[in-house]
């Protein structure tokens, strides 16, 4: 009877260990993705992508029809050099009036001096005064207007200048980069297809750095600190997981109600918190993959 009771007793403590929760939170992993859309309409006249591949960042692997956009490029800057060649060349056009002017002073000079050795009258000298100063204003006109010329032509060149540079970035839209460092999730488009500006082109996700997004209680929170280390566990389900060290990154700061796939250390916790833990993925992690996490003692 004795020896029934100590096998029973085994049994019981067995099955209350195995009621033990592995972990403290659990979640699934996520990765950061981008979709890719285009930023110019016209037609793919390349799109080097395929679902799996690897990509690296501001890797070129397409492009859009450029035909009309560099023609429009040579226009503006053809359209630029002809503004600049009808600008006036302002010392060339006032160097005849500056003579005339340098003349003119010399001629006043020389009347000065007439007058006061009494060999000429004062209003000799006064119309050459005169002559001096109606040249002198002639000159100011002259600066003037070219003045106003030359700002004119500057304001034509600045904004053909501006139109070409929105051309040359609407040239530039029109190829197709990686944003980010990962691998194609999936391909929404292929090379000769018409595309429009905002239609998604292809899906890509940095999957070397998976996050796990777990939730905890109010309970938990109190014990958990962003960069803080944790283990990390993939859950592959029939026992088999694979441990990973992980990094708490983010702590929501508004709490939700439980989600309805996400088990808590209090199953009763009608609030809990979500959190995110940076886990470096070998190759096994996977998108939308089950996981947990254990805080270190």
């Amino acid at each position: 009877m004795k020896k029934f009771w100590i096998i029973g007793a085994a049994v019981l403590l067995t099955a209350c260990s195995s009621d033990e929760k592995d972990y403290d939170a659990t979640g699934t992993f996520e990765a950061t993705e981008v979709t890719v859309s285009a930023e110019q309409t016209g037609r793919l006249m390349s799109f080097d992508v395929t679902e799996g591949q690897v990509l690296s960042l501001n890797q070129q692997v397409g492009v859009i029809d450029t035909v009309q956009l560099i023609l429009k490029a040579r226009q503006l800057g053809a359209t630029r050099e002809s503004i600049a060649n009808q600008r006036p060349d302002t010392q060339k056009q006032i160097a005849a009036t500056r003579q005339q002017i340098q003349k003119a002073q010399q001629e006043v000079n020389r009347f000065q001096q007439l007058v006061k050795d009494g060999a000429a009258n004062r209003k000799q000298l006064e119309d050459a005064q005169s002559q001096l100063q109606v040249l002198q204003r002639q000159l100011e006109a002259q600066q003037s207007s070219l003045g106003n010329s030359t700002r004119s032509l500057n304001s034509q060149m600045g904004a053909a200048d501006i139109q070409r540079q929105q051309v040359l970035d609407q040239l530039k839209k029109c190829y197709v980069y990686a944003p980010i460092e990962g691998t194609v999730l999936e391909k929404y488009a292929e090379a000769g297809e018409f595309a429009t500006m905002g239609k998604p082109l292809f899906k890509i996700a940095d999957i070397q750095n998976m996050y796990l997004r777990a939730y905890i209680t109010s309970r938990q929170l109190s014990k958990m600190k962003i960069g803080q280390k944790v283990k990390v566990f993939s859950d592959y389900g029939d026992d088999t997981r694979h441990e990973y060290d992980g990094t708490i990154t983010w702590i929501s700061s508004r709490s939700e109600f439980t989600p309805k796939s996400i088990l808590t250390d209090d199953e009763r916790a009608d609030q809990v918190y979500a959190v995110k833990i940076l886990v470096k993925n070998d190759g096994y992690i996977k998108i939308g993959m089950y996981g947990g996490i254990k805080t270190l003692p």
